[in-house]
Order: structure tokens, then C-alpha cells, then sequence
């Protein structure tokens, strides 16, 4: 589990197709504080450690990717997708005593949006995404949702489009500072909302 605040934003250094992805991702943790096997979001993806140390660029981990996380992220996605030099968004699991500073991400892509606009509104920036119709359901105003790991507060929602607003702090320190519009990005909705929606699918059955 994550909370999706991002607490590193790592580098691609290497991208190697064997069988499944392995991608070598250079980050500021200590290498002697990963296991092997830990999970970490890399711009919302839940990825395990399967190898890690320190080079002359200084902590790196590995990690494999399968065919189907390719398929429902945007680490193949032209121009955005992962490269050697692509910044990713980090966050290392949730521990007991942790600080629930955002919302329960669970690291699982439900699917991409597409950044359609980008207007200033005083020294924040306001996004408006295009979600995919079936997971556009979920998003309510005022609610979280999970975009490249970054948890988020939806503003206003307006058929299958939504809007946040991105602070300088939360430009500065993930890769949003750098977004574009026509950008597919990982899209996770919450969890109460999927469990809800479920619900109310089965009281007017």
C-alpha cells in the first residue's frame, strides 16, 4: 500500500526487453535500506525489487515488468513512455506509524488519462485530464484520485473530463512540473469509490 505522496523522483538509467521489462531506476535511497522483494510505485505502478546497489551514479534498484503492466500504463506510450533519462515519481510502501498524508493507493493502474489542458490559476496550475468512460464513473468532486502516483483532489468533474490543481510545492518536488498537455498518464481511482460504485451496483440490481 502507498499513500501517494511522492517522496523521490528517480531517473530511468537502463531498459532491457527479456522476456518481461527489467528497468534499472537510479533514485536517492540507500541501497542498503531496499530489500529485495519491497515493493516501491514508480509514477503509480507497483513494482517489487529484484535487485539493487550502488554505482558510480550513485543507489540504484531493478525491477521486472510484465506484458501486462506495459499494457495499462504508459511505459510504452511514445513520447512519455520510459526511456534511459525519464524521470518517474517514487514512493517506497506505506509502514505501521506511517503518516497517511494522501489517500490508500494500492500501486494497481486502472487505466491511462490524457492531460487535455493546462491553465495558471494564481501560482498553481490547473490541470483538466480526459479519463476513459468506464473509469470516469468512479471520479467525484472533492474526491482522490492516483495520477503517476501523485494522490490528488479532484475539483469539479464534467462528463468523462475532471480537473485538479497542481501547487508549486507539488511541481517542484514530482515530475508534474515538466507535464504537458496531450501527456497519457496512470490513472488509479480510489478505493472507497470502486467498493461504492459496487454497491450501488447491486442495490439496483
Amino acid at each position: 500500500m502507498f499513500t501517494g505522496i511522492v517522496s523521490d523522483v528517480g531517473t530511468v538509467e537502463r531498459l532491457e526487453d527479456r522476456g518481461d521489462l527489467r528497468a534499472r531506476i537510479l533514485c536517492a535511497y540507500p541501497a542498503a535500506g531496499i530489500a529485495l522483494g519491497a515493493s516501491i510505485a514508480c509514477d503509480g505502478i507497483c513494482l517489487t525489487v529484484v535487485d539493487r546497489g550502488t554505482g558510480t551514479e550513485g543507489s540504484w534498484f531493478d525491477v521486472d515488468i510484465s506484458a501486462e503492466t506495459v499494457a495499462r500504463t504508459n511505459i510504452r506510450s511514445g513520447a512519455v513512455g520510459w526511456v534511459t533519462g525519464r524521470r518517474v515519481n517514487l514512493e517506497r510502501s506505506l509502514r505501521l506509524g506511517d503518516e497517511l498524508g494522501g489517500h490508500i493507493v494500492s500501486g494497481h493502474v486502472d487505466g491511462l488519462c490524457t492531460i487535455v489542458g493546462m491553465t495558471g490559476e494564481g501560482d498553481s496550475v490547473r490541470f483538466t485530464f480526459e479519463a476513459p468512460e468506464r473509469l470516469a464513473r468512479y471520479i467525484a468532486p472533492k474526491g482522490s484520485v492516483a495520477l503517476n502516483g501523485t494522490s490528488l483532489t479532484v475539483n469539479e468533474v464534467d462528463g468523462v473530463r475532471f480537473g485538479v490543481n497542481i501547487i508549486p510545492h507539488t511541481a517542484q518536488v514530482t515530475t508534474w512540473g515538466t507535464a504537458r498537455p496531450g501527456d497519457p498518464v496512470n490513472l488509479e481511482i480510489d478505493t472507497l469509490a470502486r467498493y461504492v460504485a459496487r454497491l450501488a451496483d447491486f442495490a439496483a440490481a
